[in-house]
This record gives C-alpha cells, sequence and structure tokens, in this order.
C-alpha cells in the first residue's frame, strides 16, 4: 500500500502538467477587438445576433446605406455603418416617419456597430451584435454631404459633461418629439442620454408618460443618444437586457443622476498626490464570446455587401483608409461653429476633435 501511494505521489506532477498542456489559458487566445476589428465585410452566414450587446458578434450584417430620405451616415471611415437586418430597417423607418409625420429635418446616423460585429478597437463596449446605434442630436442640413464632411463634422451638445441642465442655446422641444418617437417602436428596448436629457424630457414630456420608462440615462451621451433593440423574435444565442425598472423614470431616480454628476465632477478635479496609473481595462479574448463566434470570424466574406454602396464610397473599402483621428484628453466639447439650425453649412473641424464615449467616473 505504501509502495502504490508513493507511486502516486509521483505520478501526479506529471499529470498535472499534461492537463496544463492540453487546457489553454484565456491569456493565450487572440485579442478579440483585433480580429473583428480588421474585418472589412460581414460573414456570409445566415443573419444573427450572437451573444448579449457587450459580449457577442453578428453574422449576415447588413451595412445601413450612407444617404437616405431622411439619414446621412457618418464617420465612415470607421466601417462601423452595419448593423442586423432588424436595427437597418428600424432605422429607415424611423427616419423617414420622424421626417414625414413630426417634421424633424432627418438623422444624423454615427456607429451601429462592424460588419462582423464583436469587440471594436476604440469606444464602445457595447455594440457588437448589431442592435445598437448612436444618433446625433445634430440633425440633418439639407445638402448632401460629402465624404469629407462626414468624417470632420460632428453633432452638437445637449449638456456638458457634468450638467445638471440641457444647454439652452441647442435644446428645441423637437428632442421630445424625436426621442419619444423612437421610444414608442415595440422594437426598442432602451434608448441612452444624458442625464440632463433625461430631465428635460420629463420636464417636457407632458401627460403621456409610457414611453419614458425606455429612455435611460447614462455617462457620456450628450452629443448623441443611443438606440439598443430587442434581441429579434426566434434568433437563438441572442440574449436580451432585462427590462427597464417598472415607471417612467423621473422623480427620485433623475435626482439620484443629479449626486452623481456632481460627484463625478468633484472626481475629477482632484489633483492627485502622485500620478494615477490607469487601470488598464480587461480584454475580451475570442474564447471570450460565444463559440459560435469563431464561425462568424472564419467565414467567408459577402460579396453582395457592395450593392448598395454609393459611388465613390466603396461599402466594403479596398484602399487603405485614412489614419483615424486621435483624440487628446483635452478634445473640444463646444458647440463653437456648430449651429443647430437646419440648412446650415457643416463646420469641419479639426479631425482629432472628434469625442469618443469616454469611460463612466470612478
Amino acid at each position: 500500500m505504501r509502495r502504490r501511494i508513493v507511486s502516486l505521489a509521483l505520478l501526479l506532477p506529471t499529470a498535472l502538467a499534461f492537463l496544463t498542456f492540453q487546457v489553454p489559458s484565456a491569456a493565450s487566445e487572440p485579442v478579440a477587438k483585433k480580429l473583428f476589428g480588421k474585418q472589412k465585410a460581414p460573414a456570409s452566414l445566415r443573419a444573427r445576433s450572437i451573444g448579449s450587446y457587450a459580449r457577442g458578434c453578428l453574422a449576415g450584417g447588413r451595412m445601413l446605406p450612407i444617404s437616405g430620405s431622411g439619414w446621412e451616415a457618418m464617420k465612415l471611415w470607421r466601417n462601423r455603418n452595419w448593423g442586423h437586418p432588424v436595427l437597418i430597417t428600424f432605422l429607415e423607418r424611423f427616419a423617414i416617419e420622424s421626417k414625414e409625420q413630426d417634421g424633424w429635418p432627418g438623422l444624423l446616423i454615427g456607429d451601429l456597430s462592424q460588419p462582423r460585429g464583436g469587440p471594436m478597437l476604440t469606444g464602445h463596449r457595447s455594440h457588437q451584435i448589431g442592435l445598437d446605434a448612436d444618433i446625433w442630436y445634430r440633425p440633418k442640413p439639407d445638402q448632401p454631404l460629402s465624404k469629407k464632411e462626414r468624417a470632420d463634422s460632428w453633432s452638437i451638445p445637449l449638456a456638458g459633461q457634468f450638467s445638471q441642465s440641457v444647454n439652452a442655446k441647442n435644446w428645441k422641444p423637437g428632442y421630445v418629439t424625436l426621442l419619444k418617437r423612437a421610444a414608442s417602436y415595440k422594437e426598442t428596448a432602451r434608448i441612452f442620454v444624458h442625464p440632463a436629457v433625461k430631465r428635460a424630457l420629463c420636464e417636457g414630456a407632458g401627460s403621456d408618460r409610457a414611453w419614458l420608462r425606455k429612455v435611460r440615462p447614462w455617462w457620456s451621451h450628450n452629443y448623441h443618444f443611443h438606440v439598443r433593440l430587442r434581441c429579434p423574435p426566434g434568433v437563438a444565442g441572442c440574449v436580451d437586457q432585462k427590462p427597464p425598472p417598472a415607471g417612467d423614470g423621473c422623480g427620485a431616480q433623475v435626482k439620484d443622476w443629479m449626486k452623481k454628476l456632481v460627484a463625478a465632477e468633484k472626481w475629477s478635479k482632484k489633483k492627485p498626490k502622485k500620478p494615477a496609473k490607469p487601470k488598464p481595462r480587461k480584454e475580451l479574448r475570442v474564447a471570450d464570446l460565444p463559440p459560435s463566434c469563431r464561425a462568424v470570424l472564419d467565414a467567408a466574406p459577402d460579396a453582395s455587401a457592395r450593392e448598395s454602396a454609393a459611388p465613390g464610397v466603396p461599402a466594403v473599402p479596398n484602399q487603405k483608409p485614412s489614419p483615424p483621428p486621435v483624440r487628446p484628453a483635452s478634445a473640444a466639447r463646444t458647440n463653437s461653429g456648430l449651429p443647430w439650425a437646419n440648412g446650415s453649412t457643416i463646420s469641419s473641424p479639426a479631425r482629432n476633435a472628434i469625442p469618443l464615449p469616454s469611460r463612466k467616473p470612478q
């Protein structure tokens, strides 16, 4: 018996070494954002949103046409105007109906998802399964936009980063109507806005307040509002977010957000004794995503994606894109040169003055 115990003790390290060799660590897996970020075309697969909004991918993505009767797609060099067909249909309908029925000049639409979804190289944590869209607060101008204008122009802020009230110069009652329409569609799960915008919506909604439940305050949404759709019916493996809390989200919830803004502003002005080294964000690996996302990465590109491209702007870029702008920490967040009125000339601020979603205050 003693010899048997000794023999087992000698074999145990070998067995553990074998198991360690057989099971690769998550750290050895490729960083997902690098693999998804370099995909120029969607996967030639049946349309499907896979996983959750911040941990998933997109099969069979469709490109939002860069121009329509009620919208313009912006920042084309990012190649993020892709989504599940349900999202593309939603945006086209929303743009047209808000223009024809509400008199809104038209939508300027920012980031949706990458051609195959997944984590992005910069900016968003969500937008991974083709069901999220950023819509600028700036209305669409009358004149068509050039490729340069789409790349260089930016939206307008409805509030400062830590403001408790909306910018009186930029705020218009039409925003209440626009966001109410966006929330009224049954496909809409949530709409993220700056807390000050939520407060203004609560004050201007009137007696019809059910739609306000879907409008949720969140950090950094002072230049755009973020529409999130529910998982399409019958799509296996798509994970919905929990429904918003009951009620209109005004009252105590808005007051709580005002306190958060005050605390965040105080935090931002503190001078650390020693330069604080930012805590690195945990990078998602391919192994962290649903298993089907490997098949999405490996799938052949969908050649039909070129069909909806406008002349001079390929849907799937063939040439090397212009280097993306680098936004310094002190990027401009003012409204200088960015008029609200429809029909005015779009300004072209420096390419390094393009705000991207920032981390929420600690």
